[in-house]
């Protein structure tokens, strides 16, 4: 289930065809569809959280994981590639890291939707409230990627 959920992400991500769109505009795209993924498929979410909660032991078993994944990370590094030639992005960057740095960005308010409603009172099902956030969480992305 985990292998099925994982390779809709990774070719939903396929179908954004970042290749010819300027550095800036792709990584702020597919940080953008990530967490607009999360956001329109919860279940995604309560399988990496169920997973978490059995320390990963079918993705361990998983023969598969790596490679459905590697995809999203090249896509990741082609980005910063470009970004780096043109002298936008700083050179010291791991596409994975920053690939999981920009979808825990998105995860956090939809993995933790509820609680943060009871403890904080911040609903980021409601549009004003999540489009704060997602300029925020780009800014902050941005921000790390262009910083010399």
């Amino acid at each position: 289930m985990l292998e099925h959920a994982f390779g809709a992400l990774v070719e939903a991500e396929r179908s954004l065809d970042l290749d010819g769109v300027a550095p800036i505009e792709a990584i702020t795209r597919l940080a953008h569809f990530v967490w607009d993924y999360f956001r329109d498929r919860p279940e995604f979410l309560r399988l990496l959280n169920n997973e978490n909660l059995h320390e990963a032991k079918y993705i361990k078993g998983s023969n598969r994981i790596r490679e459905i994944i590697s995809p999203i990370v090249e896509t990741t590094k082609s980005i910063l590639e470009r970004g780096q030639k043109a002298g936008l992005f700083r050179q010291d960057v791991d596409p994975l890291k920053i690939y999981i740095a920009a979808t825990a960005l998105g995860y956090y308010i939809v993995s933790n939707h509820f609680t943060l409603n009871a403890t904080l009172g911040l609903d980021f099902s409601e549009p004003q409230q999540r489009e704060q956030m997602i300029r925020m969480n780009t800014e902050l992305l941005l921000l790390y990627l262009t910083r010399r």
